[in-house]
């Protein structure tokens, strides 16, 4: 029976052998949710048995090189896996459908043209009224640095009709018309106001 290989920390790319990336590395195929994971047992592609103990808020990217107490060096790859592709038929519309997710700690992949998530029904569903484009696919998932952990919140919550508003104000303010009367209605808020409510 093979030894399983134990993994604790990312390659030091001045410390590889000379050529080591040369030749075929056995590789770990993992899915977003698992690569957020700092302790997990796993199989490599060749069948050999792994335990990671990697430090607390590692999160592998695609193409990452692990480095086993043995020496032996393991390249990390995104499996396929459910996921959404918001496409819109305008960039604002893009931008809007960002923030929106962003502001729910959603992870994202952005790319040309489209961001790309996790599928998950109620973000679906946010998503649809904000009037993009989006489809389902199987495919590897690669969110930007920095977006993880915090979970959703999701699309129907109470704070998705405040973020639209919000968001449309930005956009107006962006293109130089006056809303001041929008903004302050004297029979409401006061600017001074404006700054007592909150914001999730």
């Amino acid at each position: 029976m093979s030894r399983m290989l134990r993994i604790e920390r990312l390659a030091n790319h001045h410390a590889r052998e000379p050529g080591a990336e040369t030749g075929p590395l056995r590789k770990l195929v993992l899915p977003f949710d698992l690569r957020q994971k700092s302790r997990l047992r796993a199989t490599l592609s060749d069948g050999t048995e792994a335990a990671l103990y990697m430090p607390r808020g590692t999160v592998l990217r695609d193409g990452d090189i692990l480095q086993a107490e043995d020496g032996t060096l393991v390249r990390v790859e995104s499996s396929p896996e459910n996921v959404l592709v918001v496409t819109a038929s305008t960039p604002f519309e893009l931008i809007k459908a960002a923030y929106h997710l962003g502001n729910r700690h959603t992870p994202v992949e952005f790319g040309e043209g489209y961001l790309k998530i996790e599928s998950d029904q109620v973000l679906k569903q946010m998503l649809v009224q904000l009037g993009v484009a989006m489809k389902e696919e199987f495919a590897p998932f690669q969110p930007e640095r920095g977006a993880y952990g915090g979970g959703h919140k999701h699309g129907h919550d109470e704070t998705f009709a405040e973020d639209h508003a919000l968001a449309n104000q930005l956009f107006q303010e962006h293109h130089g018309h006056d809303h001041s009367d929008q903004a302050h209605d004297p029979d409401k808020h006061s600017p001074d106001d404006a700054d007592s409510h909150g914001h999730s």
